[in-house]
């Protein structure tokens, strides 16, 4: 049977991918060296294939078509779009699908008991994918299964929501009959606003950054449903701070024990999100 050996998640913020040129600035060097603690692990862990989960930004799934989740399909993707190349000097990126891994996650021909999931067989990734991977795997050579989901556009999936996700991903992999080594890698976001006086001016709310930290630092998984479930809570601490519910949905795929690397580092932009769990 396919093995999970890795979890991991990250932030996608595409200022870092304008600003993080060499030689890296030295406020942005502790965010470098964190992709780089992701991208080694991945190596070792010898990784066949990587299920990305990311929120699209409004490109692919609008408000005519927003599912909750959607699993891709496709036998290739490209990204990003023309706006992330133009603006923050993104670069157009090819990526090899694995539909095998797609169809074991979905269900194939009945969808799972334990979450309804969207597919896609036809799926241009934005930056919350693309980000991710060009640091932790700059090859981008390994296939991947997207997943979106919808943490930007009310009504959005609850918490638990996202735990089902997680748990569902865990089983789905642990069932798949294959040698696989296969990683989740998630993005996101601590807190974080986009809009009006704190857009990046670093962490518009301190308080949640430390607690959230804490839930993945700890393996609390039940503080952060807790919290979580608190909408105008997470609304509070930033508009796009629902994001972090990506990072929820490893903490569950990996039995909601504590990460073995957490680091909620501090930047220009905003608190940029680093948990890594290996298998043991």
């Amino acid at each position: 049977m396919a093995e999970l050996v890795l979890a991991a998640a990250t932030p996608h913020n595409p200022l870092l991918w304008r600003a993080m040129n060499d030689p890296v600035p030295d406020d942005l060097q502790p965010i470098a060296a964190n992709f780089a603690r992701i991208r080694d692990a991945i190596e070792a862990h010898e990784v066949d294939v990587l299920v990305v989960i990311g929120t699209d930004h409004v490109r692919q799934f609008f408000y005519d078509n927003s599912p909750a989740f959607v699993v891709g399909k496709a036998e290739s993707y490209h990204g990003t779009w023309e706006n992330e190349v133009r603006t923050f000097g993104m670069e157009y990126v090819e990526l090899a699908g694995h539909r095998e891994l797609a169809d074991e996650i979905t269900g194939r021909t009945v969808l799972p008991e334990t979450i309804d999931l969207a597919v896609s067989h036809e799926w241009r990734l934005d930056h919350s994918y693309v980000i991710p991977l060009q640091y932790v795997r700059p090859e981008l050579d390994l296939p991947v299964v997207p997943i979106h989901t919808n943490a930007s556009m009310p009504p959005v999936p609850s918490v638990r929501r996202f735990v089902a996700l997680g748990e569902h991903l865990r089983t789905a992999i642990g069932r798949w009959e294959s040698d696989a080594r296969v990683a989740i890698l998630t993005s996101g976001h601590m807190a974080n606003d986009v809009g009006g006086p704190r857009t990046f001016a670093g962490s518009p709310d301190p308080d949640f950054d430390e607690a959230a930290a804490a839930w993945m630092r700890d393996g609390d998984l039940d503080g952060a449903v807790r919290v979580c479930s608190d909408f105008e809570r997470l609304l509070e601490a930033g508009c796009m701070t629902y994001q972090y519910l990506n990072a929820v949905a490893a903490l569950a795929a990996m039995g909601g024990r504590p990460a073995d690397f957490a680091d909620v580092t501090p930047s220009r932009f905003a608190s940029s999100p680093f948990f890594l769990w290996g298998s043991r």
